[in-house]
């Protein structure tokens, strides 16, 4: 029953700060590319502090997507604006995440972060239960623990569908760096080859002009 009630608060939460802040839900199509698009760091971590006085947290960054690090620790805060979300379960996280003035990063509610186990306020609200219909106690309680389990089920398939798109993303990235690269050998390359011609002719036209000169001497 207390899982019960933990839910209930959060689900109220989370409409509220939903409300509150417009959140549009996210199409699982294209909300990675969007989120890519939207924020300045993204990453897949793990949230190990956090704090309900002062409204900062701490993740530990196991792979970044997007955005520069000097530490494998990235710090934020949840204070000075309302559709700010601040992380509580300790779990691995998938955020997408702005930078403040501070240089801690701030999480809005309308983001498509998620952790395996929680979502934010941009996506679909969840129905009403389903089994409020069953009279029998017993059962009620018994398909109210399935039910759990297959949103929660449902919410990692999605937690990891989003992590595969990240890393097919960060894959294409490598690739296009890998290409320009090799471009860019080409290019000096290339560059190199047309100022050796061009000091080839140089030397050569003295060599010429010596030659005739020398000949012209002779004469």
């Amino acid at each position: 029953m207390k899982l019960k009630y933990i839910l209930l608060l959060t689900f109220f939460c989370f409409y509220n700060y939903s409300y509150s802040c417009k959140c549009e839900p996210h199409n699982k199509e294209t909300m990675v590319a969007e989120g890519l698009k939207n924020y300045d760091i993204v990453f897949y971590g793990e949230l190990l502090k956090s704090d309900t006085i002062s409204g900062d947290f701490t993740f530990k960054v196991l792979e970044l997507f997007k955005g520069k690090i000097n530490s494998t620790f990235i710090h934020g805060n949840a204070i000075g604006n309302n559709c700010s979300f601040f992380p509580i379960k300790k779990e691995l996280w998938i955020i997408y995440a702005n930078y403040k003035n501070n240089n801690k990063i701030t999480i809005s509610i309308c983001s498509p972060s998620m952790g395996l186990e929680s979502l934010l306020g941009a996506y679909p609200t969840p129905p009403l239960p389903r089994y409020n219909g069953i009279k029998d106690i017993d059962l009620r309680e018994l398909y109210q623990k399935v039910y759990l389990l297959e949103d929660r089920n449902q919410n990692i398939i999605n937690w990891i569908q989003q992590l595969e798109r990240l890393r097919s993303y960060k894959t294409s990235q490598n690739i296009i760096s890998e290409k320009e690269k090799a471009d860019q050998k080409i290019e000096t390359y290339s560059s190199y080859i047309i100022f050796s011609l061009f000091i080839n002719i140089i030397l050569f036209s003295i060599l010429i002009f010596i030659i005739l000169k020398k000949k012209a001497f002779v004469k």
